[in-house]
């Protein structure tokens, strides 16, 4: 969903709606034309920017305070309240879907298991080189160029095929 093009029709809705109200004032107060030029102005900037809907909330609630200022009636406020909180739901919405789309960090292939942190689970007997770890809900065949104990924390530095190699935990990462 492109964001600039939602705030462009959350922009053309509330405009509309503030210039389809017949009952503005014939004499303007700066203020409130100021507030919704700002309003206007911080909904661009939303969508824009990657602020997470700071500036459009903002943006939202000058803009409803300036056509409330510039409206003469009770019947228009109800209308404009409504509309500015309809737009803050539409912003809210948008803004857990932009959020869902982030990019996460990888979890699967050699990107999630290089760099993991294990305890050893088993050794083979007779040699302290080679054991077994329990990653990633899988048990993984280990091989490290100095001696392990079981329980003893290490950390995946590569993988060729079903074999990890490992390296003990506290020492530097990337390394044997």
């Amino acid at each position: 969903m492109n964001t600039r093009c939602c705030a462009m029709a959350l922009l053309l809705a509330l405009s509309g709606s503030a210039l389809a109200a017949d009952t503005l004032v014939l004499a303007p107060n700066p203020v409130g034309i100021w507030l919704m030029v700002f309003g206007i102005a911080f909904l661009i900037a939303e969508a824009a920017l990657p602020n997470y809907g700071v500036i459009g909330l903002g943006g939202i609630v000058m803009f409803v305070i300036g056509a409330v200022i510039l409206t003469r009636t009770e019947l228009p406020e109800p209308l404009m309240i409504g509309l500015g909180l309809l737009s803050a739901l539409l912003l809210v919405f948008l803004l857990i879907h932009a959020l869902k789309t982030r990019p996460r960090h990888t979890v699967s292939g050699d990107a999630g298991l290089v760099g993991s942190v294990t305890p050893v689970t088993s050794l083979q007997p007779g040699n302290a080189c080679n054991g077994w770890v329990h990653l990633q809900g899988e048990q993984w065949q280990i091989l490290s160029a100095t001696p392990l104990q079981p329980g003893q924390r290490v950390r995946v530095v590569a993988r060729q095929g079903l074999l990890l190699q490992v390296a003990a935990a506290d020492a530097a990462p990337g390394g044997e």
